[in-house]
């Protein structure tokens, strides 16, 4: 009787369908596409947002990668370099001599504009300088017809990029409305006009009164040399601590306390380490300021808890099962670690590296406590020992400048600079890429 009781159906209970969803897993299945979607609308948002960005970046520094020049033909006889010489202000004398000849060109290409010399330094600003240093440079030439390609002034570049507007031009020292006529002849006659600027690819920076001569190459080589500093310093010094902290240290309280402080230190705001540099580099040992030495130094120990970190965590990643099977046919500890361990735990070594060199190349806090910001890069360092030792720039050093003074014509070579700056942070994040897919062992 009890067995037939167990087996016969409840007349209440409700019977459930295997091929049809019922409330409870129709309710499951809809909470799982809501997250799904939300995820979906996270990523979407912040793509947009990236492009937003990117579009930003790229159109507000697109137009530091072209300059304004006039293009002029120019003689300078041995007399009118005598005489220039010979006066008090030498490099006026040379503007002179320059300004005198273009007037005479423009009423030869018949120029129907009523211009002065004043005009013509408005729009192409202070050339003595320039045409001094060539002829000292290039004293064959006197006497002979130079094409000169001279920037024009930074607002008339910005009338030519579309920055300066005539609705907003007001008279003064910088320009007149009136020079605009004139540079439209001059348009018009092929004699100014817009091209590609190298100099501020390879140039340096060129002081406050002329950003049309500003450029980021001195800065570029400082960033290098800085960051062969943190490289030769931190890969070795980072990966030794990792491997004695995960593979050889006891665990006792003095190895979690180290533990502890680096990840705090992973955590310390990157401006501490520039107090930490001016304090112990520059002011105890007395090393060179604003030299790239002491930037990589310092960019060194902020570096330190990153690749320590990554490495410790590749470390872990490779199977105990490796360990134990070199050690079973008869490997010494080291060996384990060296031969085995280690190589198969080289990606993501090589990865964290370069992210911390990335992350190292945009730092600007540190730098501005050892004076690499308030020095202006105006020329290349001299040989290999001088790239380390003389005083230079950084990239984000240089942008920071930029985008401190007054002309907007800076703040555009700033956003210029960023993208320099942006292409060489994703050049290093695809070669952390490339080298993890190409030294990553599966087991």
């Amino acid at each position: 009787m009890t067995d037939a009781s167990m087996d016969t159906p409840n007349p209440r209970r409700k019977t459930m369908s295997l091929v049809a969803d019922d409330a409870r897993t129709k309710k499951r299945n809809a909470s799982e596409k809501r997250f799904q979607a939300y995820g979906i609308a996270a990523i979407a948002t912040g793509l947009f947002f990236l492009a937003v960005l990117a579009f930003s970046i790229v159109r507000s520094g697109l137009p530091a990668f072209t300059t304004t020049v006039v293009d002029v033909k120019f003689t300078m006889t041995q007399e009118q370099v005598d005489e220039a010489e010979g006066q008090l202000f030498k490099t006026k004398a040379y503007q002179t001599f320059f300004n005198t000849a273009l007037q005479e060109k423009l009423v030869d290409e018949g120029i129907q504009v009523a211009f002065d010399e004043a005009a013509i330094e408005r729009i192409m600003g202070k050339t003595g300088g320039t045409i001094r240093e060539y002829y000292a440079a290039n004293p064959d030439k006197i006497g002979e017809p130079v094409d000169f390609k001279l920037n024009a002034s930074s607002r008339v570049d910005g009338y030519f990029k579309g920055r300066v507007k005539r609705e907003t031009v007001q008279d003064s020292r910088f320009l007149m409305l009136t020079d605009l006529d004139l540079v439209d002849a001059l348009a018009d006659a092929g004699i100014i006009h817009t091209t590609f600027d190298w100099g501020f690819i390879t140039g340096a920076d060129s002081g406050v009164d002329n950003p049309g001569g500003a450029g980021i190459g001195a800065s570029v080589v400082g960033s290098f040399f800085m960051m062969l500093v943190v490289l030769f310093l931190s890969l070795p010094i980072g990966v030794a601590a990792s491997i004695y902290l995960e593979e050889f240290a006891p665990q006792n309280r003095w190895t979690d306390m180290i533990e502890v402080n680096i990840s705090n230190l992973a955590a310390v705001p990157s401006i501490v380490f520039g107090i930490l540099g001016l304090a112990v580099f520059i002011q105890f040992m007395h090393l060179p300021q604003s030299a790239p030495l002491v930037g990589g130094l310092v960019l060194t120990l902020m570096t330190l808890p990153t690749i320590i970190i990554s490495t410790r965590a590749s470390l872990k990643a490779v199977p105990p099962s490796i360990r134990d099977a070199a050690l079973g046919v008869g490997a010494s500890k080291m060996q384990a670690v060296f031969h085995h361990v280690l190589p198969l735990a080289m990606p993501g070594i090589l990865t964290g590296t370069i992210i911390g060199l990335a992350q190292a190349l945009g730092e600007t806090a540190p730098l501005l406590l050892i004076g690499m910001v308030g020095f202006v890069a105006r020329g290349y360092p001299d040989g290999f020992i001088g790239g380390f030792v003389d005083p230079n720039s950084a990239m984000p050093a240089q942008i920071y400048t930029w985008a401190a003074r007054a002309d907007q014509a800076f703040y555009e070579k700033a956003w210029g600079g960023i993208i320099i700056l942006l292409i060489f942070l994703l050049t290093m994040n695809i070669i952390a890429i490339i080298l993890r897919r190409r030294f990553e062992r599966r087991w």
